[in-house]
């Protein structure tokens, strides 16, 4: 008989991680909630303020591969130690010696990229320790650590003007020492983790067509989520003049929505089918980016689609790694490396294209219109690919039973 999802796998790891995670993506987007002030001190034009909100995001995707090597080289626990020293000792320095100029906060957001590398080691920690038909609860719970954004969001604006923007950065080591030691406490390695392979293995993960596929997916779904994350302070307060305290807490309501139904969206795919999930959420992220593109007049209908873009965007991300694992549970470091990379890229893209368009044309239209395309042509690609996936590694390892693939546990 299949147990369930609570009676399987390993509990303090899967939380720890997810408390870990989330703080260190509370850090790595930090620079957008800041941006609005440090733009301000820094006199920076609306091309350099994104390019600084967008530079954390890139670094992440680049350190994000490098964090998968060290996770099947090292295991995840002992990688992530390494990360999460190399974060503290640069926001110490930063908070210690200042910020004062652009190429000093492009420094920065260089280090911070360590914390957006989380990523590639959250997930095969907690991957690991499930069978895969419990895959899409567990790495949606995980991944739910995406809701960090939402608390950068939140306290780091208000935290600014009570104490100064620079301050904020020392202020961030108190949450972040504490999930290092939780993380050290209950944090374990699964017992049957797969051997070290050699960078010649890594690099034949490329030569699977599918991993190019899960590359261009995640791109869209986790680079639209994480962009607007980081630049939607910028975004409500130039659209619509809002204070960047008030700014903030409408970016935590568009953030927090996207981080909590991650979750559910790993569900959805273990439940209907991680094919057919996706492909319905790539089409409404495409409807809503395209009417967000416009710009809503009202407040609270711009801040109604925003929140409803990024909800699915965050279902969309679960989605996805709920298929990854299926397809490559042995190479699971390398690949969350590979294509959570994928989705910095996909941020980087469309964070820093957001300040041009609006230096450029006045406005954000162009750019947040190119990314609704760009989720139409996912969309596309997957249905053309569709057919094949559910007829292979599909249908074979979605289900522990044939009875499961009858019900359509990874229907197409």
């Amino acid at each position: 008989m299949e147990k369930s999802f609570w009676e399987v796998g390993h509990k303090p790891t899967l939380f720890s991680a997810f408390f870990y995670f989330d703080l260190s993506f509370m850090v790595w987007v930090m620079l957008g909630p800041l941006a609005v002030q440090i733009a301000g001190d820094l006199a920076l034009s609306p091309a350099q303020k994104s390019l600084m909100v967008a530079t954390p995001v890139l670094a992440g995707a680049l350190l994000r591969i490098v964090m998968g090597v060290l996770v099947d080289q090292i295991k995840p626990k002992k990688a992530r130690i390494v990360g999460q020293i190399i974060i503290v000792v640069s926001l110490t320095v930063a908070w210690l010696n200042g910020i004062h100029n652009y190429q000093q906060a492009l420094l920065l957001g260089v280090f911070l990229g360590f914390a957006g590398s989380a990523f590639a080691v959250a997930l095969p920690l907690a991957s690991r320790w499930y069978p895969p038909e419990h895959q899409g609860n567990a790495l949606g719970i995980a991944g739910a650590g995406n809701s960090g954004t939402a608390l950068a969001a939140l306290f780091a604006p208000g935290l600014a003007l009570a104490y100064g923007w620079n301050n904020v950065f020392g202020l961030a080591l108190i949450p972040l020492l504490i999930a290092l030691v939780v993380y050290l406490i209950f944090a374990k390695d699964a017992p049957d983790a797969p051997a070290a392979k050699s960078l010649g293995q890594y690099l034949s993960v490329l030569k699977d067509k599918d991993a190019w596929w899960f590359i261009f997916l995640y791109s869209v779904t986790f680079g639209g989520f994480v962009s607007l994350a980081s630049s939607l302070t910028i975004y409500f307060h130039d659209q619509y003049g809002l204070t960047p305290f008030h700014a903030g807490y409408f970016t935590a309501a568009c953030v927090f929505a996207g981080s909590l139904v991650r979750q559910f969206g790993g569900n959805l795919a273990d439940r209907v089918g991680g094919i057919r999930s996706v492909t319905i959420m790539y089409i409404l992220a495409a409807i809503f980016l395209f009417i967000l593109s416009f710009g809503m007049a009202q407040q609270w209908l711009g801040l109604t689609i925003v929140i409803l873009a990024m909800a699915v965007l965050g279902m969309c991300n679960g989605a996805v790694f709920q298929l990854v694992p299926k397809r490559s549970r042995k190479e699971i470091g390398v690949m969350a490396g590979l294509v959570s990379m994928a989705g910095g890229i996909g941020g980087f893209y469309l964070a820093s294209s957001i300040g041009y368009s609006k230096q450029i044309t006045g406005s954000y239209q162009v750019s947040l219109t190119i990314f609704a395309g760009l989720a139409l042509l996912a969309m596309v690609g997957l249905t053309g690919v569709k057919t094949r996936w559910g007829t292979t590694w599909g249908s074979a390892t979605a289900t522990a039973t044939s009875a499961k693939v009858k019900s359509g546990s990874f229907r197409s």
